[in-house]
C-alpha cells in the first residue's frame, strides 16, 4: 500500500524516469556515448535507455558493442545503487536486427582455405565466436553487482526477452507483448533465454513459449511469473520502476549487493553449501558502518542513512 501511495504521488506530480534530474557526477556515466543507448542518473538510480526508437530498438552491431560499456559504467559508479533498463519509443525491443546482423544468421567467415574460400569448420568457428560475443553482452547485465530492474512496454521479442531475463526484476506496461520468437525464424534461442528463464518461470511455460514462438500479453506474463507487476502504460512502468528502485536504494548497498551475490552463488549449490557460503560472506562483511548506522537509527527512532561503508 505504501508503494502504491508513493507511485500515485509520483505520477500526480508529473515526475518520471523519462525526464530525471541528473546529478553533476563526473565519471564513466558522463563520458558514455552511444548511438543506440543512453544513461541518465537520478540520485542513486541509473537508467540505461535503449535509445533507437526509430528502429523499435532492434539490436544491431552498436547495441552489442555498447551494452557491456554501459553496464560497466553503471557497475563501476559507487554512487549508483540500482539500475533500471528501459526503452524510448513505442517498444522495448523487437529483438535482433535481422538486416544488420544477417551475416551471423547465414554464417560468418573465419579464414580462407587453399581454394580461397573459408572451410565449413572455419565458418562455424567464426559464427560461434560471434554468438559468444553477443552472449557476453547480455551477460554484462546479469553480472552487474547492483540490482537491475527492467521496465518493459510494447514489443519485447527475441533478444528483448534475453535482455529482461538477465535483469533481477521485471515490470511491464499493460501493452507489453512478449515472445521467445526464435523458433519462428528457424533459430535456437542462444543468448540466454533458455538458460535464465528456467529460474524465472516453470519448465512447462518455458517450453510452450520456446517451442511455439507465440506472443503473450502482459497479463499472461504476470500470471506465469515472467513479470512482477503490470501497470497502465509506459509512463506508469517507468514511474513504478523508479519507486521500486528508490525503495531498494534506501537500504544498505553492502547488504543489497551482498544479497544479490549470495542469490547468484546459490546456483548449483545444495542448501547446506549455500548456508556455509553465506556464513563465510557475513563473517567478512557484517561489521560495516552501515550496520552501526542501522542499529543507531533504530535506537533513535529515525530512518537510517546508509553510506555503503
Amino acid at each position: 500500500m505504501e508503494r502504491m501511495n508513493r507511485l500515485s504521488t509520483l505520477m500526480a506530480s508529473g515526475r518520471r524516469l523519462s525526464a530525471p534530474i541528473s546529478l553533476p557526477v563526473m565519471g564513466e556515466i558522463d563520458a558514455f556515448t552511444s548511438p543506440v543507448l543512453s544513461i541518465e542518473r537520478q540520485d542513486a538510480i541509473a537508467t540505461v535507455w535503449l535509445d533507437r526508437p526509430e528502429a523499435r530498438n532492434a539490436m544491431g552491431p552498436d547495441m552489442w558493442s555498447d551494452l557491456p560499456r554501459a553496464m560497466g559504467a553503471v557497475s563501476g559508479d559507487d554512487e549508483v545503487r540500482v539500475v533500471v533498463v528501459a526503452a524510448r519509443g513505442p517498444h522495448f525491443s523487437v529483438g535482433l536486427d535481422l538486416k544488420a546482423m544477417g551475416s551471423l544468421l547465414t554464417g560468418v567467415g573465419g579464414g580462407e582455405g587453399s581454394g580461397g574460400r573459408a572451410s565449413m569448420a572455419a565458418r562455424a568457428r567464426g559464427a560461434r565466436t560471434e554468438v559468444l560475443r553477443l552472449q557476453a553482452a547480455i551477460s554484462s547485465v546479469a553480472e552487474c553487482p547492483k540490482p537491475v530492474i527492467a521496465a518493459i512496454h510494447g514489443y519485447c521479442i527475441g533478444g528483448g526477452v534475453d535482455l529482461i531475463a538477465a535483469c533481477d526484476i521485471r515490470l511491464a506496461a499493460a501493452d507489453a507483448i512478449f515472445s521467445v520468437r526464435e523458433a519462428k525464424v528457424a533459430i535456437v534461442a542462444d543468448l540466454g533465454s533458455l538458460q535464465r528463464l528456467p529460474t524465472i518461470i516453470s519448465a512447462g511455460h518455458l517450453a510452450e513459449l520456446a517451442y511455439t514462438g507465440k506472443d503473450i500479453n502482459a497479463a499472461r506474463a504476470k500470471e506465469i511469473g515472467l513479470v512482477n507487476d503490470v501497470v497502465a502504460d509506459a509512463e506508469a512502468v517507468w514511474a513504478a520502476a523508479g519507486v521500486l528502485a528508490e525503495e531498494i536504494a534506501a537500504n544498505s548497498p553492502i547488504a543489497v549487493q551482498g544479497t544479490k551475490a549470495i542469490l547468484a552463488a546459490n546456483d548449483g549449490r545444495t542448501v547446506s553449501e549455500g548456508l556455509d557460503y553465506v556464513a563465510t560472506w557475513n563473517a567478512g562483511m557484517l561489521a560495516s558502518d552501515d550496520l552501526v548506522e542501522a542499529m543507531t537509527a533504530f535506537m533513535e527512532r529515525r530512518p537510517p542513512k546508509f553510506t555503503g561503508r
